[in-house]
């Protein structure tokens, strides 16, 4: 890939709600000035299998670059290789707690701890509900540390009757904050009219 390219990691853990991984990654696949790295946890395969049916194949074939969960002499396990920032998505409610605790115990973790520590854009997807102390408390340091939560909340103004609509908004506000250009995705809100 060209250097001149940007480059963005998206993780995927074994949180419900892989659709939304997958969404990002084709979007991005067909904008040739984005270059794809890809992570994901063996939970998030097994969820991609249980809740899309499919398989690691054709995911990979989704992303420009791939990475091992466990390659922590991965690229992107190094600072020095410049990204627009890290999606975790969907994100579990472990891997938020390894990165609100700095644990780098796997690819995420340690991808989301050097885009934090070199102050990109690190956004967690988190698929849970409901929150419980230590949750609620994880997303706050993560925030405190220049990190965004994103739960995945439909708008309803927008009067979606699909799911794969209310997919493509979440997902288009998310791309939106790196710069993507998401015309089309979603409808952003804009005021009542009348």
């Amino acid at each position: 890939m060209a250097d001149t390219k940007k480059r963005l990691v998206i993780a995927m853990t074994g949180a419900t709600g892989a659709i939304y991984g997958i969404r990002m990654l084709e979007i991005l696949r067909e904008r040739p000035e984005w270059e794809t790295h890809l992570v994901i946890s063996s939970a998030g395969l097994v969820n991609l299998k249980y809740e899309l049916d499919m398989d690691r194949a054709a995911l990979y074939a989704l992303a420009d670059v791939t990475h091992g969960i466990n390659d922590i002499a991965s690229s992107i396990a190094s600072g020095s290789f410049k990204t627009e920032g890290v999606v975790i998505a969907p994100c579990s409610m472990k891997t938020l707690a390894a990165v609100a605790h700095g644990f780098g115990d796997n690819l995420i973790s340690r991808a989301a701890d050097v885009a934090l520590k070199e102050r990109r854009k690190t956004v967690l997807v988190p698929r849970e509900t409901p929150l419980n102390l230590a949750h609620i408390r994880n997303m706050a340091a993560v925030t405190e540390m220049g990190g965004i939560i994103f739960p995945p909340m439909p708008a309803f103004y927008n009067k979606s009757d699909s799911l794969r609509a209310m997919v493509d908004e979440g997902v288009g506000r998310i791309l939106d904050m790196f710069g993507v250009d998401t015309a089309g995705l979603y409808k952003p809100w804009t005021g009542l009219e009348g």
